[in-house]
């Protein structure tokens, strides 16, 4: 499945894989690609099969950010340019999300990596934002973000400087969830999407949008109502997990998202 010439989709065992594929210039990202990656989220958050996404960079490399032939593009555009949009559609996606770095994670990189919920990197990654070298104010979104994975004050060190960060520098500061050694990124980022696609989607998909709301300072009670009435409904996953549990058995989790429901966790604009 592509989005774009430069956005590649695939699905194996319950994870879906988007690779950004412009190793020729380290994954940068063009405007189409922004603008592609929303509809192949979305037709990966449609998919039943599909319990976990994987967003990885062709080459070596994660992504060296916006494609700076177009700066004049993103300078008109403001805050609203489609690298806005394309964070925003990876940060709602409904299933759990992993970023898998090799290489350079840079300024438009990094925007796609903190929106993931989960980030794993090689060890010889090198990290960084850099507006400052360019004159360019990072989105309002992507700051947002940003100082909530990491806290004010590293989130101003990476701002201010542009400096590149390495992996020990990110993991300390919060940015990564997991360091793994150079050449072994993919093989450890399977194997976890795996453990992953196991579990129940139910639990995973209340546990995203509880922490999200908490993490933002929003109200998460309603959330969380919702998501107790959702598990203790007869037949379901807690059913299936407390059967395997008892019969000593893995659990064969079923839970999918209600049919008509929006890829971003929403309900379709005409339900009741």
């Amino acid at each position: 499945m592509a989005a774009d010439r430069w956005l590649r989709g695939e699905v194996t065992g319950g994870v879906a894989t988007v690779t950004i594929d412009r190793p020729e210039k380290r994954n940068a990202m063009t405007e189409g690609m922004w603008l592609g990656l929303p509809g192949l989220l979305e037709a990966f958050a449609a998919d039943p099969a599909v319990r976990v996404l994987v967003l990885t960079g062709a080459g070596g490399n994660f992504c060296a950010g916006a494609d700076i032939g177009e700066l004049d593009a993103i300078r008109r555009r403001g805050d609203r340019h489609p690298s806005t949009v394309a964070e925003e559609a990876l940060a709602a996606f409904p299933k759990p999300t992993i970023a898998a770095i090799e290489g350079f994670c840079v300024g438009g990189g990094c925007q796609l990596a903190t929106a993931c919920d989960l980030r794993f990197a090689a060890d010889d990654a090198r990290f960084g934002i850099t507006p400052a070298r360019l004159g360019i104010v990072y989105p309002g979104s992507a700051t947002r973000r940003l100082v909530r994975q990491v806290g004010a004050s590293a989130a101003k060190y990476l701002l201010y400087s542009a400096e590149l960060v390495d992996a020990r520098h990110a993991l300390r500061i919060g940015l990564l969830d997991e360091v793994v050694p150079a050449g072994g990124v993919r093989e450890r980022v399977a194997a976890f999407a795996a453990t992953l696609a196991s579990r129940s989607l139910l639990t995973q998909r209340a546990v995203k949008e509880i922490v999200d709301a908490l993490a933002a300072g929003d109200d998460a009670e309603p959330a969380l109502d919702r998501w107790l009435a959702e598990a203790h409904a007869e037949g379901g996953d807690m059913d299936e997990g407390v059967a395997a549990f008892l019969e000593r058995r893995p659990p064969r989790f079923t839970w999918t998202a209600p049919a008509g429901e929006r890829p971003d966790g929403g309900q379709p604009a005409d339900a009741s």
